[in-house]
């Protein structure tokens, strides 16, 4: 099993340590409840250094990336961040990602950590597929340690270790400074729906980065979070997830991110197929359901209307800022865009949920 260069502060710490992806991570440290409410409330810091970057550069880098992913690479700016996907020809998703540009000849993917071997080996075969003579592709991986700071707070801690301007720093930009002394690029984004920031610096200097920000931050209210606040935190702001709302058999308009997949930018992979399922018209939508009795829905349990089977749960969790059990879930579309009363399979019970506005929280 891998380990993140942080690996023995958590054990020392006494975080629970599960096995996720391949990788040995903390998944609670003081139970997922407060760990969620530190973060809406205050701050958490997550040992996120398991996720995958990926460093494409070239003077053909800006085609490649245009070409390999469905947002539209041409409108970033040097220091923007974007939210985009890899999408196969069948228009179902490789993975999701978010693409960091430094130049437009250097750009750094980071990736989920159980897809980074897939996704580096996808990259090179289309890559291989091409007449790029100036394109290099490398798993820069081992290289970083990779902390996300989220919360109310997480900018005063922050404030407390760097010179940089952060007032400055506006969402999904990035800049390069230092932290605490550690050379770190700095990323105003998250998967928490809260203000913070992302920060990626060499690997070995991951534990020294982590115990400055807990030593100025805990009087502030700084917890150490696991990757099971993580996920709650994420589905209350309906963010997806590889492997739940989005898969190699979902696309990316059928699950709420036609904002990331830019059909009119030009040929890209995945473009055809999802062009053809629009003009046909979907047959599945991504919902937002909120159980309105006690239950607690889990991924895949199925979505009945009128005593038929509809759907499927994508992601659920009870709620910990609302205490109600909440749900993304894929439907038949005609069923998504209409108001008759849903129903969750929970054991053998059928709970009933509402149509939600998103995000939950």
């Amino acid at each position: 099993m891998k380990k993140t260069p942080l690996n023995q502060i958590h054990r020392q710490s006494g975080a629970r340590m599960v096995d996720f992806g391949g990788w040995d991570m903390p998944v609670q440290y003081s139970g997922v409840i407060a760990e969620h409410l530190a973060v809406r409330t205050t701050a958490g810091l997550f040992d996120v250094s398991h996720m995958g970057e990926i460093e494409v550069s070239g003077s053909h880098a800006m085609d490649f990336l245009q070409y390999a992913t469905t947002n539209d690479v041409s409108t970033l700016s040097d220091g923007q961040v974007q939210y985009t996907a890899l999408c196969y020809e069948t228009g179902g998703v490789v993975d999701d990602l978010t693409l960091y540009r430094f130049a437009s000849n250097r750009f750094l993917l980071c990736v989920n950590a159980s897809n980074t071997d897939k996704d580096f080996s996808w990259l090179l075969s289309l890559q291989d597929g091409l007449e790029f003579d100036d394109l290099n592709i490398i798993n820069r991986s081992d290289d970083y340690a990779q902390l996300a700071l989220q919360g109310p707070v997480a900018d005063d801690i922050l404030g407390k270790l760097t010179a940089e301007n952060l007032a400055s720093l506006k969402f999904y930009r990035f800049i390069e400074g230092t932290v605490a002394g550690v050379n770190t690029i700095i990323s105003r984004t998250g998967y928490t729906g809260e203000a913070g920031f992302e920060l990626y610096c060499p690997a070995e200097d991951g534990p020294k980065l982590w115990s400055e920000l807990m030593s100025i931050g805990q009087p502030l209210g700084l917890f150490p979070i696991g990757l099971g606040a993580r996920d709650t935190l994420r589905l209350e702001k309906a963010y997806a997830l590889y492997g739940h709302e989005i898969t190699s058999e979902i696309m990316p308009i059928e699950a709420r991110l036609a904002w990331i997949t830019k059909l009119n930018k030009g040929p890209f992979i995945g473009r055809d197929a999802m062009l053809k399922a629009k003009e046909a018209g979907l047959s599945r939508k991504l919902i937002a359901l909120t159980l309105t009795d006690s239950g607690v829905p889990r991924e895949g349990y199925p979505v009945f209307c009128n005593g038929q089977d509809v759907g499927y749960v994508t992601s659920g969790t009870m709620s910990p800022s609302l205490k109600k059990g909440i749900a993304l879930a894929l439907v038949e579309k005609a069923i998504a865009d209409g108001d008759q009363p849903l129903e969750i399979g929970i054991r053998k019970r059928h709970i009933p949920a509402e149509r939600t506005s998103l995000p939950f929280v």
